[in-house]
């Protein structure tokens, strides 16, 4: 987002249909005014969405054992926070069904029923404002396109939309029902409810790629409302949709994920052997949009037309400028629902680039500083850099705040499921930042794993990066697992003091060797000096976790 107004990219004439209206300030506000209110949840980032299913699949055991409600009744019950989040469809009709078939199957003490039937009606409520506001999107952007339609211009292209997510949740279907099959299906189990959430999840994946296919398939079989719009590719790689008079990208309006349209016949992959596969325009498209997610910087703005009636949920088409000049229009199908964005979110962005911009201005400083004093290095022998004492009062910390909650809960579940998994999944990750090295030698750079040691060669580093809390090491070669380790920053501490922190010298002293050969150490390292794989460690964490786990009261 820029406050400054800018020329969007040029969109060829023939490639807008006759009579298409732009989708200005004033009909675009008609549309923002429908949303349903900014407490309901519209958008959720990837990350809370993993987040919400964890929680449900704990969640639904968690229920099975304290209120002794059977199997089915917890998952479904578990579900509705995602349901509610992604398919509030699901939740108009499984609320009225769970409230009239719980009670007949198994009658629930008041202190069970009261509350779960107040949570069920405010998640019901929730989801119809959410479908009711739907409608109204639906009215304001016919109205703006004004009855102008159009045939999408997607004849003879592959229609995919909603393969992939059906094929992923009928695995994880597969997945819970071999869960719930292995431990029973008797009642007050607590496995047995996991499993069947597991399963609940899988078929709302499948429901939720056979929806959009349906939608994406209604859209092209009839001409569609055609708007001009402004969109561009925000940091996550969705397209961000503005108001075709929003020229400094101030409001954006929703983001969808979407996707070039493929000749029929063309396959999912493109072949490297194949005639008219160019390896080197893939590698260097791709490296282009890596380096964007990396900088997390957005595309240029890019004049549009919207084919179809964007919705909460609805399937679009894009035609829109390329982004290098001279090329033909972009045409882009949704590969997921349209997620609408409230005024907050934009308010809140604008203020949130106005601090990032102070901090970038700091952390930019404190590079130039790391860079000056990685300028005197002198090549010869290996160097070696390894975590700290930072890192390791990090991991300490993290330890400290987690042993009490552990330990506060009583019950089986609690310590041996929930607890447990996390403390597996601490002792997998902490090495990692207990005692991380990153050594360089002659042939590159050598960083040693949980499980093995990993290598890049100088020649295919693609990025060497401190910034912010982030220390990011990457390769151009698919099969490395990007090296990110995060820490703890005090920007202006650190400008005032003159310190430099150990990440912003390492970023810099790495960076100074890969772009001049000249200062890269000449020996080779020995197989000692290239560090030892972390599952030793993980193992001894492991049994620790274990031990307290089992031991302490």
């Amino acid at each position: 987002m820029s406050t400054n107004p800018q020329r969007p990219l040029p969109l060829p004439a023939s490639a807008i249909p006759d009579g298409c209206l732009p989708w200005d300030g004033e009909q675009t506000r008609r549309w923002t005014q429908a949303l349903p209110p900014r407490w309901v949840p519209v958008r959720l980032d990837m990350s809370v969405l993993v987040a919400v299913s964890l929680a449900g699949f704990f969640g639904s055991g968690a229920l099975a054992l304290y209120t002794d409600v059977s199997p089915w009744a917890a998952a479904v019950v578990a579900l509705h926070a995602i349901w509610l989040a992604v398919r509030p469809e699901i939740v108009r009709v499984s609320v009225p069904v769970l409230l009239f078939l719980v009670p007949v199957q198994q009658p629930l003490p008041w202190a069970v029923a009261v509350p779960a039937l107040a949570v069920l009606l405010l998640v019901w409520a929730v989801a119809m404002l959410r479908l009711v506001a739907r409608g109204r999107q639906r009215a304001a952007a016919l109205a703006a396109a004004g009855g102008v339609t159009a045939v999408l211009p997607d004849e003879g292209k592959t229609f995919r939309r909603g393969k992939l997510l059906a094929w992923f949740g009928l695995a994880v279907t597969v997945a819970g029902a071999a869960w719930a099959v292995t431990f029973g299906l008797g009642e007050g189990h607590v496995l047995p409810a996991s499993g069947l959430y597991v399963i609940g999840l899988g078929l709302t994946a499948v429901l939720s790629g056979l929806l959009g296919r349906r939608r994406a398939a209604v859209l092209r079989g009839a001409p569609a409302p055609v708007l001009r719009v402004l969109v561009r590719e925000n940091a996550e790689v969705d397209a961000e949709v503005y108001a075709a008079d929003d020229l400094g990208a101030l409001r954006p309006l929703f983001t969808v994920s979407v996707s070039e349209l493929e000749d029929e016949g063309e396959p999912f992959f493109e072949e490297a052997d194949d005639e008219d596969f160019d390896e080197e325009a893939a590698e260097a498209e791709m490296r282009e949009v890596l380096d964007r997610i990396d900088d997390e910087e957005p595309g240029p703005l890019r004049e549009a037309v919207l084919y179809g009636t964007p919705y909460d949920g609805a399937e679009i088409l894009l035609v829109s400028a390329d982004e290098e000049p001279g090329e033909p229009p972009l045409f882009e199908r949704s590969q997921g629902p349209v997620r609408p964005l409230s005024d907050r979110f934009g308010q809140s962005r604008v203020v949130g680039e106005k601090r990032a911009g102070t901090r970038k201005a700091a952390y930019q400083e404190l590079g130039r500083l790391a860079a000056e004093a990685a300028a005197e290095l002198v090549p010869g022998a290996v160097r070696r850099w390894r975590a700290g004492r930072l890192d390791r009062l990090i991991a300490l910390v993290v330890v400290l705040w987690f042993v009490p909650i552990a330990l506060d809960e009583s019950g089986w579940f609690w310590r041996y499921v929930l607890v447990g998994s996390v403390a597996l999944g601490g002792a997998l990750m902490l090495p990692g930042r207990l005692a991380w090295t990153v050594t360089a030698d002659s042939e590159g750079l050598w960083f040693n794993g949980l499980l093995r040691i990993h290598h890049i060669a100088w020649d295919d580093i693609r990025v060497v990066r401190c910034k912010g809390t982030e220390l990011k090491i990457d390769s151009r070669r698919s099969g490395f697992p990007t090296w990110t380790m995060y820490g703890i920053r005090w920007p202006k501490l650190e400008l005032r003091r003159g310190w430099i922190h150990p990440y912003e010298r390492t970023a810099a002293e790495i960076t100074a060797m890969w772009q001049d050969p000249a200062l890269r150490p000449t020996a080779t390292a020995t197989g000692r000096e290239r560090g030892r794989p972390l599952w030793p460690l993980a193992l001894a964490l492991a049994v620790v976790f274990a031990a307290a786990l089992v031991l302490l009261p």
